[in-house]
């Protein structure tokens, strides 16, 4: 067993990280530091200060996080379009980093010589965390308890929490089946009947967001305004990241925005099915691909588009704090630089459609594109050069193949 004096836990209140801050203490007699990360998951936090209180706990930390994860974590990777596998707007994966580095700094702060945290050895998170944790403090010491005891059921947890005394909330009706996991960008749904492919789930799984069905029947239109790639003012009332990303929630969970039933590859080689609420996220990406359409050079928005795959992957895999994501980082805002305006959408049962976009910054001439008289802004006989010079090579193939 590592020696350790002192470590930094991640903790939630809830049952798991009761069960290992006790489990710590028992079983490396160390003094145990509490972190918990206010991200804009939407829980009464400070209930976990008696909590750790109660199980002796002096250094207690609960750290307002939520301007900071959308203007430092989420803006950035909305910067990039980025979609993992298609289809997820990487809501948990994003939240990682920033607890990682959240953790380290109390950890450091208080001279603790290990950070632990939560998550088992079957997820995403464990990398994500200690990839956060190595790359901003290279000599930590990690403890994963998941990895290590043998309290592999909630039944176990549950019996540990009883034997030692350790308070549990207890859930009115018995709680969600689900393992579930909230932000300000999103919130996720795991295991229950989603461990079953097949399953369709009811509406009961859904929290935030009303059916699209049961959504107003009349649209919705809002202009959201842009500068440099990220989104400042809703509706021309300029907002903190926090509040602007907050006001979308609640505009798209209103008409039913952002509901995802997702079998996705886990970095670990595990498939795994979840469900996911991203209201205010959707709209945001609908919106920013729109300016973007505006004000990018089409070389550039090309680019940007073959890059996000695994700019996505970077952030799903746990690498926001490698070289390389700061390196792909640095070329997407050297892209927003002119990327200025305004766009506005109509939401509607379910869906986000563009309704307009303009910009002082915008690459689009009417004179070019018309149908009409174009005043002798474009001289059409000069596509005849452009594609034969482009069709060359096919001739020259077509020839040969014709011998």
């Amino acid at each position: 067993m590592t020696q350790v004096r002192k470590v930094a836990l991640a903790y939630s209140g809830g049952l798991d990280t009761s069960v290992i801050l006790k489990w710590l203490q028992d079983t490396y007699h160390c003094e145990v530091v509490t972190f918990t990360a206010d991200i804009g998951q939407g829980e009464e936090l400070e209930s976990v200060r008696p909590k750790a209180q109660a199980l002796g706990v002096k250094e207690i930390f609960i750290d307002d996080l939520r301007e900071e994860f959308v203007r430092d974590f989420v803006f950035p990777m909305f910067r990039a379009n980025a979609v993992y596998e298609g289809e997820y707007l990487l809501g948990t994966s994003i939240a990682r980093p920033l607890i990682a580095k959240q953790m380290v700094k109390r950890a450091l702060e208080t001279g603790c010589d290990a950070v632990a945290h939560g998550a088992t050895g079957k997820g995403n998170d464990q990398v994500r965390f200690e990839l956060g944790a190595y790359a901003l403090w290279p000599e930590a010491k990690i403890i994963a308890p998941w990895r290590e005891w043998d309290l592999t059921s909630r039944e176990k947890l549950l019996a540990y929490a009883e034997q030692h005394g350790i308070p549990v909330a207890k859930k009115k009706g018995g709680g969600s089946p689900y393992s579930m996991d909230a932000n300000a960008l999103h919130i996720s749904y795991e295991g229950g009947g989603l461990e079953d492919p097949w399953w369709t789930p009811d509406d009961s799984i859904w929290r935030w967001t009303r059916n699209p069905e049961d959504a107003p029947d009349q649209a919705q239109y809002l202009t959201i305004a842009y500068e440099q790639g990220d989104p400042v003012a809703v509706d021309g009332e300029r907002l903190t990241p926090y509040a602007l990303l907050d006001r979308l929630n609640q505009l798209g969970s209103l008409h039913g925005i952002g509901r995802l039933d997702l079998v996705e590859n886990r970095y670990v080689g595990i498939k795994s099915r979840g469900c996911y609420e991203t209201p205010g996220g959707t709209i945001m990406l609908k919106a920013h691909r729109a300016i973007e359409s505006l004000c990018l050079d089409r070389e550039q928005a090309h680019l940007k588009d073959e890059l996000m795959p695994r700019y996505a992957s970077l952030v799903y895999n746990g690498y926001w704090w490698s070289p390389e994501r700061r390196m792909l980082q640095a070329l997407i805002d050297d892209s927003q630089r002119r990327v200025n305006g305004e766009v506005r959408l109509k939401l509607y049962k379910g869906n986000v459609y563009n309704a307009g976009r303009r910009s002082a910054d915008s690459l689009f001439d009417a004179r070019l594109s018309t149908f009409e008289d174009d005043r002798g802004a474009y001289n059409q006989k000069d596509a005849e050069g452009f594609i034969r010079l482009n069709g060359l090579r096919l001739r020259t193939a077509a020839k040969r193949d014709q011998t």
